[in-house]
């Protein structure tokens, strides 16, 4: 079964983070990096440099969405304090569907969170591509 990722971050979160985040929910769903077929987020992150590194180092595809893409997406876990900061109810869970091409039934793993070390948070929600 392919996957895809979607990836949330607070400003300047480490790689490390980020990772481990990924690892984590890739591990609660029995699923493999090799498994991932593209990780995807918001376009305010495409210039996020510990976002970009992980995806860079595993050398999957990415997409970025704009706000608007997002927001049109039905998620099981909208954020109002996320709309507040990205224009957008869902970032994560969002850009899963989004890059899956498929509904909310298809999410595996709603929204992984993660805190590292430093206080910046990393998010992760994964979708199964449908068949």
């Amino acid at each position: 079964m392919k996957i895809t990722l979607g990836l949330g971050c607070d400003r300047n979160t480490p790689a490390t983070t980020i990772e481990q985040c990924i690892a984590e929910a890739l591990a609660l769903c029995g699923r493999s990096f090799s498994d991932v077929w593209a990780a995807a987020s918001i376009d305010l992150k495409a210039n996020e440099t510990g976002l970009l590194h992980v995806i860079e180092t595993h050398r999957w595809p990415c997409l970025f969405y704009p706000a608007v893409a997002l927001a049109a997406v039905d998620v099981p876990n909208p954020s109002e304090t996320v709309r507040q900061y990205t224009g957008t109810p869902s970032v994560s869970e969002a850009a899963a569907l989004l890059a899956a091409n498929a509904d909310a039934a298809h999410l595996i793993i709603e929204k992984h969170k993660l805190r590292g070390p430093d206080g910046r948070n990393a998010t992760v929600s994964i979708a199964r591509i449908p068949q």
